[in-house]
């Protein structure tokens, strides 16, 4: 007989797994819905001096209570950080732990850095923010459910009922870091991810698929690859953030067949070479290199002040990950063509290490331009700012306000809204809304044909936003080019395309006026060019 231990997410209590718990229980299984202290019908005991350790001591102590000799917990949301905790303490009563559209937190994460509502982590962060109202999170109003995940499937009438039944979150569970010692290591693992959109606007928060997941995978970053561990299984619900309201019977089926062992797997070959770790799809000769903090300068063999295109990395990249993102080869490769073309290449390591790290990396890109431009080696009136992947919603602020020495913004297979799923990221950087203020700023989008259907949404509805706003755009398109195709494809198209796209962007730094460019019939000269760079300026011309 299977055993589960059910904890429930935020404001919530053991009420809500009910119709889930019944399902269980008529296959035979064993459950335990546990309301944690402070919420539910325990949220009468003082909650300023609960924290995740109270939580943790919980789910430690039911755990301890019951007899079967391995358990299945279920983690949904927050609840996931004192699941892990516990299992961490008692590893060898667990069998399972399940992800229920929970995150995959490490050791010294706070449950805050996955909050959706940007208003209760901004306000958590202040100094005086976990003391407000009592130390406790007000609960949300019906119509502020979406701002902590999906609704979908939940009617009227049982958002009520989530206000109605629901507690006030104590603060001192969200901003408290989770402690891992590591014995969970090796446990077998379920993620069930909710895979149904919110309500539209910026607030909505959707769920990730498993094909988000397995192309996380495919970028080789450590924190990812433990997805593609043999005991890490996958279950897609196509409902909203609280399956235990909308789809009980389904999820209770997800259930059984997890603790079984089921579930699809990502695979991934052991010794494949991680993408970012791939060569550059260009033969570019080695450029001198100069580093001031975290800038590097690829100097061209020119004299006198030059123009300079910024790459911006994309991520988020783990603190501890080395070689940096200015040290990768399609990084480096980018900035010593640039330079091999006249133009100073700028790699930077900005420190995007979370999805709520957005506003500190727009800081240190802001800073290593002002180095860049102050540089006499710089023409500082000539500046292209180049963005990849995620980094692409970095865009967002010279979209929305370009300054005048901002010649052009190109962006390679970029994220230009958060995914469904993306917890955490800043309103601020959604560049499907700062385009709308781009005006005659040149844009050079480069695209994948074999983009996840979740990242080419975003292009999309930026495409669609920039036609709307007068905005044109010059697009490269590299058909059979999966994310990452200046590293990933070694192909003739790839090769084209980054040819072109640089040619494009030179073009534009070499323009005497930033309103034009090549898609006004300025009749611009872009200077010496190869046969390879002929190619690819016939092919960007195609809008």
């Amino acid at each position: 007989m299977t055993a589960f231990v059910l904890v429930s997410g935020p404001f919530t209590g053991g009420w809500i797994w009910r119709e889930t718990a019944r399902v269980l229980g008529e296959a035979g299984a064993e459950v335990h819905p546990l309301t944690l202290t402070g919420l539910g019908e325990r949220h009468h005991p003082a909650s300023s001096a609960i924290d995740l350790e109270t939580h943790i001591e919980d789910v430690v102590r039911l755990v301890d209570q019951l007899d079967a000799p391995e358990l299945v917990v279920v983690g949904h949301d927050y609840a996931i950080h004192p699941v892990l905790a516990a299992a961490d303490r008692r590893p060898k009563r667990i069998g399972r732990i399940v992800h229920l559209d929970a995150g995959l937190p490490q050791d010294g994460d706070t449950a805050l850095a996955l909050v959706p509502d940007q208003e209760v982590r901004e306000r958590l962060l202040r100094p005086d923010g976990p003391a407000e109202h009592g130390g406790r999170i007000p609960v949300p109003r019906p119509d502020e459910w979406q701002r902590w995940g999906s609704t979908a499937g939940l009617p009227a009438e049982t958002l009520a009922r989530l206000s109605r039944d629901a507690a006030p979150q104590p603060s001192g569970t969200l901003v408290q870091p989770l402690r891992l010692t590591g014995e969970l290591a090796g446990l077998p693992r379920t993620c069930v991810l909710c895979t149904a959109p919110g309500d539209s606007g910026a607030d909505s928060v959707g769920g990730m698929t498993i094909a988000m997941a397995e192309s996380l995978v495919r970028t080789g970053l450590p924190q990812f690859r433990m997805l593609a561990d043999p005991a890490v299984t996958f279950f897609e619900l196509a409902t909203g953030h609280w399956p235990m309201l909308s789809a009980p019977a389904e999820l209770a089926d997800v259930l059984l067949r997890a603790a079984a062992g089921e579930g699809h797997r990502i695979t991934v070959d052991p010794d494949e070479q991680p993408s970012h770790l791939k060569p550059f799809v260009l033969d570019v000769p080695e450029r001198p290199r100069e580093r001031t903090g975290a800038v590097d300068l690829f100097l061209p063999d020119a004299d006198g002040p030059q123009p300079a295109v910024v790459f911006v990395h994309g991520g988020p990249v783990p603190a501890d990950t080395r070689p940096t993102p200015r040290d990768w080869p399609l990084y480096t490769g980018h900035a010593r063509y640039a330079a091999s073309q006249g133009v100073v290449g700028v790699t930077v390591d900005h420190g995007l290490h979370a999805l709520t790290g957005y506003p500190r990396a727009a800081e240190n890109i802001a800073a290593a331009i002002d180095l860049v431009r102050a540089d006499p080696r710089v023409d500082g009136d000539r500046i292209a700012l180049w963005f990849f992947s995620a980094g692409g919603l970095l865009a967002a602020d010279w979209l929305a306000a370009p300054p005048s020495w901002l010649r052009c913004v190109a962006a390679s297979y970029p994220v230009l809204a958060p995914p469904l799923g993306w917890r955490g990221v800043d309103a601020r950087f959604r560049p499907v809304i700062a385009v709308r203020s781009a005006g005659e700023l040149p844009i050079v989008l480069s695209r994948a044909g074999l983009e996840s259907a979740e990242i080419a949404a975003t292009v999309a509805d930026f495409l669609f936003a920039a036609e709307g706003a007068g905005v044109r755009i010059e697009i490269l398109d590299v058909s059979a080019g999966h994310h990452g195709f200046d590293a990933a494809d070694h192909t003739d198209d790839s090769r084209r395309a980054v040819a072109a796209a640089h040619h494009a962007v030179r073009a534009h730094l070499r323009a005497r006026q930033r309103s034009l460019g090549w898609w006004t019939g300025g009749g611009l000269s872009p200077g010496p060019v190869g046969p390879l760079d002929m190619c690819a300026a016939r092919a960007c011309r195609r809008l």
